[in-house]
């Protein structure tokens, strides 16, 4: 039973053969932080006690990402998806040319933008929470710090929505479907 857990029938009568990608973690990380995003982000002047609750949601998310980074199983690990920048502009440009590799797990673009979002919401968290403390309790500076640090991070993450869909289409397959199930197609 494990093994057909691992990887399925791939025979001609049957659907192809997939294996785990991304692990429970990784996918609850994913979809949580979906979530809570969209939630701080819309209530963020209307809703207050919401939108710190959702911070700090996020702020601890985002601390167990980065341990898990470390820990977690290969695919989960930095070390298996964080690339130079040499690796990521080669990788971009074969993308515009509808001609980059498939990768299992992140590919070179993909790493970046986990890195760079991660780096951002720990920023915007770190300013959000700043916001709260005697020092710095209503600094229009830090404010607007943190607006512009939450519209970069929505710019991003329509970036990483629209690298999905280039990445999906490429390559024939349901990257939402693999962030929900953990399971992409093998070959």
């Amino acid at each position: 039973m494990a093994i057909l857990n691992e990887v399925s029938d791939g025979g001609c009568h049957g659907p192809p053969a997939t294996v785990k990608v991304w692990d429970r973690f990784v996918r609850i990380f994913h979809w949580s932080l979906v979530a809570l995003f969209t939630v701080a982000f819309l209530t963020g002047d209307e809703v207050e006690w919401l939108h710190l609750w959702a911070g700090y949601a996020i702020a601890a998310l985002v601390a167990m990402r980065m341990v898990w980074g470390f820990i977690g199983p290969e695919s989960a690990r930095f070390s298996s998806f964080v690339k130079g920048p040499r690796a990521v502009m080669t990788f971009l440009r074969q993308s515009l040319h509808l001609q980059a590799p498939r990768y299992l797990g992140h590919n070179p673009a993909g790493g970046a933008m986990t890195v760079a979002l991660l780096v951002l919401l720990a920023a915007l968290c770190g300013t959000g929470i700043a916001m709260t403390t005697d020092a710095y309790w209503g600094s229009k500076a830090l404010e607007e710090v943190h607006e512009a640090l939450a519209y970069t991070t929505l710019a991003l993450i329509g970036l990483h929505i629209l690298g999905v869909f280039i990445a999906a289409w490429e390559h024939g397959e349901n990257l939402v479907r693999a962030m929900i199930t953990g399971r992409k197609r093998k070959d």
